[in-house]
């Protein structure tokens, strides 16, 4: 499995499991056309893509362009990295009838494909071996610090969302997600909570 250091944005969680089978990376869906509704998640690009930088991996159909042209108005275009897939006919296997352009879309490529279109968008893949990468933050470092699994880990959690300005409705995963994109388990674990 190749590792990215960009986040990369998709459309929907079909996309997001797709490409989580071929990459090790920071995945973020936009919730299809919701990313036009969600200044939170707007923002969230923004500081991502400030702090790792972002690649666009939306569906190659009119959609995924109306999406893909949204977040290049909203973040800085040096911050971003555009990936297209190619136009394959076909349908997903999920589908009952192929879309409406009839077009696979990001989760009926392969992971080939995907991991070629990363490539060609300049993706920096991370060499390094394992064992000399930081240690990632982990569920058990939320639980250690109280933002999980206790009593007020809740309000401590929305604490530090408002704290990042993150968005407040992110769950406990998709936080975890964000901290490692965004820091060290070290830095992590220096904040003040």
């Amino acid at each position: 499995m190749q590792r990215i250091k960009e986040v990369i944005v998709v459309e929907g969680r079909y996309d997001k499991n797709t490409l989580s089978q071929a990459v090790d990376a920071v995945i973020l869906e936009t919730s299809g056309f919701g990313i036009f509704n969600d200044g939170a998640k707007r923002a969230l690009l923004k500081t991502l893509a400030e702090t790792r930088g972002l690649i666009v991996l939306t569906d190659s159909d009119a959609a995924g362009f109306l999406i893909r042209n949204h977040i290049r108005g909203c973040v800085d275009p040096r911050l971003l990295k555009h990936a297209y897939i190619p136009d394959i006919p076909g349908k997903e296997k999920r589908k009952s009838a192929p879309s409406k352009e009839g077009k696979l879309g990001v989760e009926g490529m392969r992971p080939e494909i995907l991991l070629e279109a990363l490539r060609r968008a300049g993706a920096t893949f991370d060499e390094e071996p394992e064992e000399e990468r930081d240690a990632p933050i982990t569920k058990a470092d939320l639980y250690a610090r109280g933002l999980s699994g206790r009593e007020g880990s809740r309000e401590k959690r929305l604490a530090l969302l408002k704290k990042l300005n993150l968005p407040e409705r992110m769950s406990a995963d998709a936080m975890l997600d964000v901290l490692n994109a965004l820091m060290s388990r070290e830095e992590f674990y220096r904040l003040d909570l």
